[in-house]
């Protein structure tokens, strides 16, 4: 139960935010959001504040921010229907209704003989006493239709009547929140735990390892390697794992005494790393310091960090330096979750998450038809033509894009079924 909720919390923050950049950045171009949703599929919980619903479904693997216009939602009324008006104080229709299934007060029915409800918002048409009338319609009237509302969406509240940058602001806030959610995970991390002082100091040899059999020891301080200053601990694993099978020079500091040291990097290839590195047999465990100013600057530096390192491991995957095999899915995120929250912990996870928003954020960037970074080429593309790409043309390549990304969600939750259950 621990591993689900924690689960929960995690990925349910990371969509939460993604599609409230999407929302914040729709409602402040003026686009009518119908419905903020976490997950997909049937409805489990469901609330209306304002004109937008907010909602939780039963499948928790994203999210969507659904906005006017999106979707070919627009409602049209051809001539010759029947419709029911409930009109406001101004004599403006405040509710349409399309096919009545409950009885209304005062309701005035009309023969539809023409109607515009995007952009001059009115109905013309024939009451029951054969008198033609035209009656406007409130900006936000509501239509019912089989016992469904929906909010009329005017042309000006539809997403496709923003500006270029409006939409692409729009869209891009998605990806951006999720970078900003893990300098947020990653600075709250440096204020709980406090920041790790990074210092070179090995905690413990390993036996029978390079590290050993060269003389390290616990607690040593290693200042320089080859002749060059080591800052931090991550500069003494970069120099170790570029060096496999090369003998290297470590100059330390022992209870005041300086050491030269040869220690030749053993090859090896770690559990689900993408390539062999070397390794000298050493860990580490950072000593950690209170400094709250200091955590602001850790939470940026992590953010770029693994912004840089997931970027790479991208570019290894395309350049085929590592296969399909090694991506996860749910499958393989829920069980790294479970091994994190069994075995390391609080703020491990917290780690562990603000690596997922990067990896989320970067993933949605990606010029790929159906993600984020897909829809944003296309606005690039407008920009630079003057006008749209042909929404049907555009439609249809987004279209082609799911159905690939649902049969690489596939093979990927394959692969993660099968590595962890069989």
């Amino acid at each position: 139960m621990e591993t689900v909720i924690s689960f929960a919390l995690v990925f349910g923050s990371l969509v939460f935010f993604h599609e409230l950049g999407h929302f914040i950045f729709a409602k402040r171009a003026g686009i009518l959001v119908r419905e903020f949703a976490i997950g997909f599929g049937p409805k489990i919980l469901g609330i209306t504040k304002g004109e937008t619903l907010y909602t939780i479904r039963l499948l928790p693997f994203g999210g969507y921010v659904r906005m006017a216009g999106e979707d070919f939602d627009t409602v049209r009324i051809q001539p010759g229907h029947r419709v029911g008006l409930l009109l406001n104080k101004d004599g403006e229709a405040e509710r349409v209704v399309l096919n009545q299934k409950k009885e209304y007060p005062d309701v005035l029915f009309l023969e539809v003989e023409e109607a515009d409800l995007e952009r001059e918002l009115y109905i013309k048409g024939y009451d029951e006493e054969d008198q033609f009338l035209r009656i406007p319609v409130a900006r936000d009237a509501v239509i019912e239709e089989n016992g469904n509302e929906t909010q009329l969406a005017p042309f000006d509240r539809q997403f496709g009547s923003k500006n270029v940058l409006q939409r692409f602001l729009t869209i891009f806030a998605g990806p951006f929140f999720n970078f900003i959610l893990a300098f947020l995970i990653f600075t709250a991390l440096g204020l709980f735990q406090g920041v790790p002082t990074n210092e070179p100091i090995v905690t413990e040899v390993t036996e029978d390892s390079p590290a050993a059999a060269a003389g390290l020891e616990g607690g040593d301080l290693v200042t320089a390697i080859d002749s060059e200053p080591v800052d931090s601990w991550n500069d003494l694993v970069g120099v170790v794992q570029e060096n496999p099978e090369n003998t290297l020079n470590f100059t330390v500091e022992r209870d005041g005494e300086v050491l030269d040291l040869a220690i030749t990097p053993e090859r090896m290839q770690p559990e689900g790393a993408p390539e062999e590195v070397g390794v000298i047999g050493v860990m580490y465990m950072s000593p950690f310091e209170k400094d709250p100013i200091g955590a602001i600057a850790y939470g940026a530096e992590q953010t770029v960090f693994w912004f840089k390192e997931i970027i790479r491991l991208l570019g290894m995957l395309v350049t085929g330096q590592f296969t399909i095999d090694a991506l996860a899915g749910p499958v393989g995120i829920y069980k790294t979750t479970e091994t994190v929250v069994q075995e390391y912990g609080i703020y491990t996870l917290m780690g562990f998450a603000g690596m997922l928003s990067i990896n989320l954020g970067i993933m949605n960037l990606l010029p790929l038809p159906a993600l984020d970074g897909g829809r944003l080429v296309f606005f690039l593309i407008e920009a630079v033509r003057g006008k749209p790409v042909d929404r049907q043309k555009e439609g249809m390549v987004h279209f082609v894009g799911i159905m690939l990304l649902l049969m690489l969600m596939i093979i990927v939750t394959w692969n993660d079924i099968q590595r962890f259950f069989f």
